[in-house]
């Protein structure tokens, strides 16, 4: 069993992924600075640090826990805050990653596992499925910041050994995602659909998404572990759907009775984008297991109970 130390891990996806980490049986710490992250979401079964990756202070939790795996979650996630601040999205993202680099590399971590992005370091796709070959070309900071820290895991793979497994995710929904926070669509729907509000559908709606689980995210980042293959693979479902069409089985779902409304669209989106999880079923034995109607029903059901 490993000493997993999990950046992010109060946050949405992170904390899902610490929990199937001790599900699993491993020893899981968690370092969060709580900017997005919620303390009640950390499993009471690991052990908490609020730290910022940026900061000297990481060095004392490495130094402690010494752990075995780095899963790097941590990260501003937001595409629209990183286009009017993209300063501060590379140095969360890119200088923040680095000082984790650093701390894993200087304590003999023996592997990063790191979340990345699918639809934002891709673009606006040449083909579809967007496979792991596809050329990368994000349109906006945060695609760029994020598939920047991918060229550095690489780097110190070649450099020092540093065994690296990246998960470019498509768009991850499911419970605990902040309909406040990093803004996925499916949980802002939701949200105001079951409070009876205005649901506003950016652009025209014709814009089609990879809508994966975050239960499957998370089983993921357990066979990124436990194959402890280096490389780049896709986490999605291979299949797009529209945002229009989103908003209906969600609608359908909560019983929300109020026709679309249609506002400008959002600058840094990508059009259309789904990703081939080929890679990842053939190296990883990972493939989705929850249709979007299933992962739509648990999300609506987690959002009424809380």
């Amino acid at each position: 069993m490993a000493k997993i130390l999990v950046t992010g891990g109060a946050g949405f996806i992170g904390s899902h992924v610490v929990d199937i980490y001790l599900e699993a049986g491993h020893s899981v710490v968690v370092v969060d600075n709580l900017a997005t992250g919620k303390r009640e979401n950390v499993n009471p079964a690991a052990a908490f640090y609020e730290v910022d990756i940026r900061n000297e202070k990481l060095g004392e939790v490495f130094e402690r826990e010494r752990p075995d795996v780095v899963n790097h979650h941590a990260a501003q996630a937001s595409v629209p805050l990183s286009v009017a601040r993209p300063g501060y999205d590379a140095e969360v993202n890119i200088l923040g990653s680095l000082n984790l680099l650093e701390q894993a590399r200087q304590h003999g971590v023996q592997r990063v596992i790191y979340a990345s992005t699918g639809g934002a370091v891709y673009g606006e796709p040449q083909y579809l499925p967007c496979d792991e070959d596809h050329p990368a070309r994000p349109l906006s900071p945060y695609g760029a910041s994020k598939h920047t820290v991918e060229h550095y895991l690489q780097l110190y793979g070649q450099l020092y050994g540093l065994g690296y497994t990246i998960l470019r995710y498509a768009n991850v929904y499911g419970p605990r995602q902040d309909p406040y926070g990093e803004a996925g669509v499916i949980s802002i729907f939701t949200d105001r659909m079951l409070a009876g509000e205005p649901a506003t559908v950016h652009g025209d709606g014709l814009q089609e998404r990879d809508f994966v689980y975050v239960g499957d995210c998370a089983r993921a980042n357990l066979a990124a572990l436990e194959q402890g293959k280096d490389g780049i693979f896709n986490i999605g479902t291979g299949a797009g759907t529209t945002i229009n069409d989103l908003f209906d089985r969600l609608a359908a779902i909560t019983g929300y009775p109020h026709p679309r409304q249609h506002g400008p669209a959002r600058l840094g989106d990508v059009y259309r984008s789904y990703l081939s999880a080929g890679l990842a079923a053939r190296e990883l034995g990972w493939q989705p297991r929850f249709t979007l109607e299933d992962g739509l029903r648990e999300t609506v059901d987690s959002f009424r109970r809380s």
